[in-house]
């Protein structure tokens, strides 16, 4: 079974990520979390998410407030579909990464959610709709989570 890589730009964001945590285990789904920045620490994210894929991993998720780098730095270093979670970290309400997140340039695409909490969770389900191309339990536990009216 392939892996969800999430990766936020600081430990002030585990409050948000932990809140998708409870849908990856619903959809019985491996999650690693992460704290690398792309402005802090480039070169990690750089080695990790360029090795995702042969490190087992199917999705990466990147969360992040304010300029938001992180997703689409993500995305140029990866073949792996990549969901960004825009969070609320600045004066702005998180409408500043929502900006950046969605405004990727031509051939890095992100694939962008709501802001803060909602949009963690939206990306676990997001990240199961893409697994579940290849794996029957996932399919079928989203079958059950739609009928049970989307919600933990």
């Amino acid at each position: 079974m392939k892996k969800v890589a999430i990766i936020m730009g600081s430990e002030s964001d585990r409050e948000t990520v932990n809140a998708s945590l409870p849908y990856y285990e619903y959809f019985g789904i491996p999650v690693d979390v992460r704290v690398m920045s792309a402005h802090r620490n480039p070169g990690a994210v750089q080695s990790f998410v360029s090795q995702a894929a042969q490190n087992g991993y199917g999705v990466i998720v990147g969360c992040a407030g304010m300029a938001a780098h992180l997703p689409g730095v993500i995305a140029s270093f990866t073949t792996l579909p990549v969901i960004g979670v825009p969070l609320d970290g600045s004066a702005l309400s998180g409408v500043d990464a929502l900006y950046s997140i969605v405004q990727m340039p031509a051939g890095v695409p992100v694939g962008c959610m709501a802001v803060g909490k909602a949009g963690a969770r939206n990306a676990a389900v997001y990240a199961a709709q893409i697994l579940a191309l290849d794996d029957e339990e996932i399919r079928k536990k989203l079958a059950a989570f739609k009928k049970e009216g989307c919600k933990l």
